[in-house]
């Protein structure tokens, strides 16, 4: 059942998702656009638990599962402005392996992707309800998914940064990431939400802290 809440949330969560792209492409801080785009998932989150179906408030436990596994990750970019990594002719994934493989696989996760595309799914050979959006439909769904597909373009282009300083390798970088994403979510069946929030903390948590740990070791030869 759609309750009229629930139309100001999807509409909101639609305006911070762009809102939080326009900022990332206008070079803006990082700080605020992981803030607008947390915010939209919020708004999502609260819309599916703002129904009545039984099915969605499940969904939307897993979308805060989703939130807390990735915000670990979006903390190491701290305050920096995107123009100025734009700018910057250090390549970023020579310092930062271990937090560009740790944000992979918060890539999987984001993007729904096998085998962590718990909140919601578009495969009914997965899951026949459809968890966080079950109650969405008509122009309120479309809103979803257009929120969706500029929340990719936003990710992909997170890609890019850590290699800015060659515009073609960071481009062709987007690609054989997105690629590998697709490779992944048809070759893994779905995984638990113990095994995503365990593995997602452990996995992504842990490279992005030994990264951070060995480059915080190194601060007085590591050009900042």
């Amino acid at each position: 059942m759609v309750t009229p809440s629930q139309h100001f949330y999807v509409l909101s969560y639609l305006v911070f998702i762009v809102a939080s792209g326009a900022l990332f492409f206008a070079g803006g801080d990082l700080l605020l656009v992981i803030f607008a785009f947390t915010l939209a998932h919020i708004f999502l989150v609260l819309g599916a638990y703002s129904s009545y179906s039984p099915y969605s408030f499940i969904g939307a436990e897993r979308e805060l599962i989703q939130i807390l596994a990735a915000v670990g990750m979006y903390m190491v970019t701290k305050s920096f402005f995107v123009w100025e990594i734009m700018a910057s002719s250090l390549p970023l994934i020579l310092y930062l392996p271990g937090v560009f493989l740790g944000f992979l696989m918060v890539l999987t996760i984001k993007l729904r992707k096998s085998p962590f595309d718990l909140s919601t799914s578009h495969h009914a050979h997965q899951e026949i309800v459809k968890g966080v959006t079950t109650e969405f439909s008509g122009p309120m769904l479309a809103r979803v998914e257009i929120a969706h597909w500029y929340e990719n373009v936003f990710l992909l282009g997170f890609i890019y940064l850590f290699f800015a300083w060659n515009p073609l390798v960071g481009v062709i970088a987007i690609i054989v990431a997105y690629l590998l994403e697709i490779l992944i979510d048809n070759t893994f069946s779905r995984a638990t939400w113990k095994f995503t929030l365990k593995s997602a903390w452990i996995i992504a948590g842990m490279m992005g802290l030994v990264n951070l740990g060995v480059l915080y070791y190194l601060s007085g030869v590591v050009p900042v």
